[in-house]
Parts: structure tokens; C-alpha cells; sequence
């Protein structure tokens, strides 16, 4: 028994929410009306203090798909929230609150004390409550439904690039790749590099301020969750146009550049899990974007433009451009414009 008289070895569906994820939320954010414990949550969508359209998205992460088997059960708690974060960050929407569905092969206190503290605390960070969810028995899969307010006429969607914008991308890319590939042992690295890689996997930081400044700055963003390339694939799909990459100049950590060219390009091109954001904005915005960076202390770095939809039907939406000019051929670059696939094998 604990201090508060429950059997941690017994504990049922309600107890375990009781005491791992309910909290006072009412009083604390203005926007909750009800928070958990009835059928329903009950959020106001407008106040004087906030207001705006709603922003909706929904994340699952399933154990051995989406983290490890017994992955730490904090920087999981953190992951599962920042991945949603990043939704509203790429689409420059403020957090407002979240619900969390949670299956578990078993009630592990522990393990639930460790979770609940990732989670809630991202959760403090962002002021953006728990109101609700489900917990049942089941493979370990997480599922959050977040919620965000931006005015949705000038929300970052993927469908707004326009010609002749550059192309932008906060910090660095392809640390978690490269992590991953070195629990994988598709390649060494030494504990000092690990310990500056593997954080950018285990617990990535969603770009939410960054998001919001980019509102009447930026025509279209998405986040990097299934590599560079083919995330941005998404925004030209969408925008009907084309791009031009110029691979040098996409930043990654000096852990990344003391690599192999080829892990490099494949961590920084192909790699998921950064959770940064990639946007586009016109060329004359490019000072305002300076001035943000500064604000906020990020690194933002000018990688490609905006370009025509090729013509030739087999030709890519993207083209790479080296260092010394050379397109990379068709086929070579084509390898590097896949990214992950829930049902494919991971890259």
C-alpha cells in the first residue's frame, strides 16, 4: 500500500489515471471548462484571451515500430507529446490541451511514474493540459489527440509554396538517423558521440515558438518526422511545384559531418525523428526570417528554392545540386527521396 492507501499491485483503470495523470486543470488554464473524469472534456474554442480555428492531430506510437522495446519510460512520455507539439508547430498553431489513449500489457507503477513525469512535464512546459483519454490492456501503443488554435487563414499549410520561395530548415538534421543506425550497429560511435546524438532521437524538441513567428513570414511548413526529402515531397505534392536542394548546405551537427559522406547524406536527407521544421517563404522575407532566428537563438539555414514542376514525367520534384554545382543524377538522387513507411521497412 502507498501513502495514499492504494494497492500499487492492484490498480485498475481509474485508479491509474487517478494517480498518474489526473491533475486541476480548471482553474489553472482558462480554456478547460471540464477536464478529466466525466464522458466528455469540455474546452471553449474563443475567448478574449485566445482565440482562433482549431488545430487537430493524432500521433500512435506502437512499441518495436515506433520506439524500442523498453525504451525509457520518461523520454518516451516526452516523445509522444513533442511529436504532436511538432503538428501544431509545422502548422503554427498555439497548444491548447491534449488527450492521451494508452494501451499496457500490465499496470507497472514504475514504469507509469516514470511515463506520466515525461509527459507531463513537455505537457507544463507548453501550458497544454491533459483532458482526457483511455487506458486499457493491450501492446504497449500510445495515442495523443492534440488540439491548437492559429488563424486559419494564415495557418503554414502544406499546400500554400509558392514559386521562387527559398526553402528554410531550423537547426540541424540527422542526428536521430544517426543514432538509430548506431543501436542498429550499421556503424560505430564512440560514447561521447552517442551521448550528443541520442537525446535528438530519444527526446526532440518540438519547434512550437518558432512556429507561431512564422505566421505571415512563411507560405507552407511541415515537420521532419519521416526524413527531409520526403517530408518535403509532401509540400511540393501539394503546392504542385518543384524544388531545388542544395545538399552541402543543410546543416548537421559536427557529430553527423565527421561521418562518411555516405551516412551523412543518408542521415541528413533520409533520416527521420528530428522533428525540426521545413518551411518556405518569399526571398524578400529573408531578413524578418534573420531576425526570428536571432529572437529565438535557432539556427535557420537557407537550403533550396522553390522551383517549376518538372515537365518530364519521370523526373524528380526535387533536384540535388552539389557543392560544385553538378546535379546529382536522376537515379543516384532517387534513394534519397524515400522516406519511412508504416508499411514498408523502416529506411
Amino acid at each position: 500500500m502507498n501513502k495514499q492507501g492504494l494497492n500499487l499491485n492492484t490498480l485498475g483503470e481509474f485508479d491509474l489515471i487517478e494517480r498518474f495523470f489526473k491533475r486541476s486543470t480548471n482553474h489553472v488554464y482558462p480554456q478547460v471548462l471540464l477536464g478529466i473524469g466525466d464522458d466528455c472534456a469540455l474546452m471553449t474554442c474563443n475567448s478574449k484571451e485566445q482565440a482562433g480555428d482549431l488545430a487537430v492531430s493524432t500521433d500512435m506510437l506502437i512499441e518495436g515500430r515506433h520506439f524500442l522495446p523498453g525504451a525509457d519510460p520518461r523520454s518516451l512520455g516526452h516523445k509522444c507529446l513533442a511529436v504532436n507539439l511538432s503538428d501544431l508547430a509545422a502548422m503554427g498553431a498555439a497548444p491548447v490541451a491534449y488527450t492521451l489513449a494508452i494501451a499496457m500489457p500490465e499496470v507497472n507503477p514504475k514504469w507509469l511514474a516514470e511515463f506520466s513525469a515525461g509527459l507531463l512535464s513537455l505537457a507544463d512546459e507548453h501550458h497544454c493540459p491533459l483532458i482526457g483519454g483511455d487506458t486499457t490492456a493491450g501492446p504497449l501503443t500510445i495515442s495523443i489527440t492534440i488540439f491548437g488554435r492559429v488563424d486559419a487563414t494564415k495557418s503554414l499549410k502544406r499546400s500554400n509554396a509558392k514559386l521562387g520561395d527559398d526553402i528554410w530548415i531550423s537547426n540541424t538534421v540527422g542526428d536521430a538517423r544517426l543514432a538509430l543506425g548506431s543501436i542498429r550497429q550499421e556503424w560505430s560511435l564512440n560514447s561521447k558521440e552517442i551521448a550528443l546524438v541520442a537525446p535528438r532521437m530519444h527526446t526532440p524538441t518540438p519547434r512550437v515558438t518558432l512556429g507561431q513567428a512564422l505566421l505571415g513570414v512563411a507560405n507552407a511548413a511541415i515537420d521532419i518526422s519521416d526524413g527531409l526529402l520526403g517530408d518535403l515531397s509532401h509540400i511540393l505534392k501539394m503546392s504542385e511545384v518543384g524544388a531545388e536542394i542544395y545538399i552541402d548546405q543543410i546543416p548537421c551537427s559536427s557529430t553527423l559531418a565527421n561521418q562518411s559522406l555516405e551516412v551523412k547524406r543518408l542521415c541528413s536527407l533520409m533520416g527521420g525523428d528530428d522533428y525540426e521544421l521545413c518551411f518556405t517563404a518569399p526571398s524578400s522575407h529573408q531578413e524578418k526570417i534573420q531576425s526570428i532566428s536571432k529572437d529565438l537563438d535557432l539556427r535557420l539555414t537557407k537550403i533550396g528554392k522553390i522551383i517549376p514542376t518538372p515537365t518530364e514525367v519521370s523526373s524528380n520534384l526535387i533536384t540535388l545540386i552539389k557543392e560544385d554545382g553538378q546535379i546529382m543524377p536522376t537515379e543516384l538522387s532517387k534513394q534519397y527521396l524515400q522516406s519511412f513507411d508504416h508499411f514498408k521497412s523502416s529506411n
